[in-house]
């Protein structure tokens, strides 16, 4: 079985089974080209990442304590992320991404500070 291997590696191909150099598959019509019509950029993303950690700021700051700041960005991701499901279908979809990652993080930062608050209180702080 080895000295088989070795033949059938040693020989070249059957004519034919190579396409000819000049032009390779010259009877094949031409493959088409797909493009994605909102394509994600890394200045889109970070661009929403930036503008969503701002929203979050804003909103954050009107908060005089654990509870109105949790409430006031809980109300300020859910509209983030509104908007972001907006721009995936009628904008950019770079500029969604960064929004939605940034209103994510932002959100599950006030949630730490809810369930360490629980944990240290054993009292749901948002009711």
């Amino acid at each position: 079985m080895a000295d088989r291997q070795g033949i059938w590696a040693a020989s070249a191909p059957p004519p034919g089974y190579l396409p000819p150099s000049d032009r390779p598959f010259a009877s094949s019509p031409p493959r088409p080209v797909y493009r994605e019509p909102h394509p994600v950029s890394a200045g889109g993303v970070l661009s929403g990442l930036a503008a969503a950690a701002i929203w979050l700021i804003i909103f954050g700051s009107l908060g005089r304590g654990l509870v109105s700041y949790v409430w006031w960005t809980i109300g300020a991701a859910v509209s983030a992320w509104l908007v972001a499901l907006l721009l995936t279908v009628i904008g950019d979809r770079g500029v969604a991404v960064g929004v939605s990652v940034a209103s994510g993080l932002g959100l599950s930062v006030a949630m730490t500070f809810v369930a360490l608050r629980w944990i240290g209180t054993n009292d749901w702080p948002l009711w």
